[in-house]
């Protein structure tokens, strides 16, 4: 298929400039070049600006509650392992209200691809601050200021036990689609954040198109060269971002550790339906 056919017919309301764009369009080249017919692949959301791309892509998708998607992006890879679930959230979707499924996601290596839109702002309700935001951000939630220091989700998602780690830019559509192949192609759970600029109320290109680099011969199996690049940038100001894929290993996923070799819909089928019983 062409990438175009990925695209669907609703109106587009991300505000001009936005970097959700260049997402919607990279995962769209990226679905043609793997030749991933739409009806096998399900885009599933949260709340907030990044969820519209549910309603922007031509393929299966779910709406979720605000924080939930990952929870429902699990339960459809369990039901059918044979679909392409990716997982889009917001920093406030995911590290906020959703933050201890991203944990336990990344814990149980669900073979999942989750991309983060992180502009650091709840920008669909026009500008308050989310867990990546730097100190002292103004908004509406903080008009004098955050008196808070922001986290770091990829520091995080690899204390979690995520198997592939990686950051991308909004405008760096090249780098990004590299980025997300491999994620897609990586068997068990595929964290990709991606620096996305929110021109209304968080406009961080100047800070991002000086900083952000691409590592040459970083191995992301050495999971101590990854440490160093991860840590480089805390999200609190300025300093060295690294981008690409900083860290991936191979292991068992949640689903081959559930079904340890079952095979068959209806297995997998009668296997939770015994599980939930025992509950």
């Amino acid at each position: 298929m062409k990438g175009s056919e990925y695209i669907s017919r609703a109106e587009n309301t991300w505000c001009p400039g936005c970097g959700n764009f260049v997402i919607q369009h990279t995962v769209k080249d990226v679905l043609a070049d793997l030749a991933l017919s739409p009806e096998n692949v399900v885009i599933v959301s949260g709340i907030g600006c990044h969820a519209k791309i549910a309603d922007y892509m031509q393929t299966n998708s779910f709406y979720t509650i605000h924080g939930r998607g990952i929870p429902v992006a699990t339960g459809i890879h369990l039901g059918n392992p044979e679909l392409t679930v990716i997982c889009s959230a917001g920093d406030g979707d995911a590290y906020a209200e959703g933050l201890d499924h991203l944990i336990f996601a990344a814990k149980r290596n669900v073979d999942i691809t989750t991309i983060i839109h992180d502009n650091r702002v709840y920008g669909l309700t026009t500008g308050q601050y989310t867990p990546t935001s730097p100190p002292g951000f103004t908004g509406r939630s903080t008009p004098e200021g955050t008196h808070e220091d922001p986290f770091n989700p990829l520091d995080l998602m690899l204390a979690s036990g995520a198997t592939f780690i990686a950051r991308a830019y909004s405008r760096d559509k090249k780098g990004m689609a590299e980025v997300l192949k491999r994620a897609i192609r990586h068997k068990g759970f595929s964290f990709v954040e991606v620096l996305q600029v929110c021109a209304s109320f968080y406009d961080a290109h100047a800070c991002y198109d000086e900083h952000v680099y691409t590592p040459e011969g970083h191995d992301p199996y050495d999971r101590g060269s990854a440490e160093e690049l991860i840590r480089e940038w805390n999200y609190s100001g300025e300093g060295p971002i690294a981008l690409g894929v900083l860290y991936e290993k191979d292991a068992r996923t949640f689903e081959e550790r559930i079904f340890d070799g079952k095979s068959g819909m209806i297995d997998r089928t009668r296997l939770i339906r015994e599980a939930l019983q025992k509950r």
